[in-house]
């Protein structure tokens, strides 16, 4: 049987199923060692799928501003990312080779660097040209005007700066 087995394998270059897959984290080991504050309670991450109109760069803001204190130890930062994931974003970080993220910079890079939709930051030129129309109405405008400041990522404006180049 053994015999038969190996010249199959040979043959047609099949090689036996690994009965053994094992999972293995792809940040250091010592992270798993970091403790939690006594009475830490984890928040519901939103969870990021890729496949919405959320930028890279709005779901790390978020994540950040959910993980609160825990965001001062970079550890947290990695150690807790994977529960912001969900569906092809979640396959992509179990997918990470063993101890290949070094540290939070390192997979935030890896992270944007995959799923950023080359979606490229608006300025406040594009937040100028968005126009109400003939058609529109005025709370789809607004929406409109909205969606595209929420884009505008580094611009500070203040709300009644916003307001007037709106109106």
């Amino acid at each position: 049987m053994s015999q038969v087995t190996e010249m199959v394998q040979r043959q047609f270059g099949l090689k036996p199923k690994n009965s053994t897959i094992t999972y293995r984290k792809p940040y250091p080991s010592w992270y798993d060692q970091v403790v939690l504050p006594p009475r830490y309670r984890l928040p519901d991450f939103v969870k990021f799928t890729g496949n919405g109109s959320t930028s890279t760069v709005e779901h790390i803001s978020q994540y950040l501003a959910q993980l609160g204190e825990l965001g001062d130890e970079p550890a947290f930062k990695v150690w807790f990312f994977p529960l912001s994931l969900s569906g092809p974003t979640f396959s992509w970080f179990a997918s990470l080779p063993y101890d290949s993220v070094v540290g939070w910079k390192d997979l935030e890079s890896k992270f944007h660097q995959y799923f950023d939709s080359g979606v490229t930051e608006k300025s406040i030129a594009d937040l100028v040209d968005v126009r109400q129309g003939n058609t529109g109405s005025g709370s789809h405008y607004l929406q409109r005007f909205r969606d595209v400041r929420n884009q505008c990522y580094s611009l500070t404006l203040s709300e009644s700066e916003v307001v007037s180049i709106a109106i």
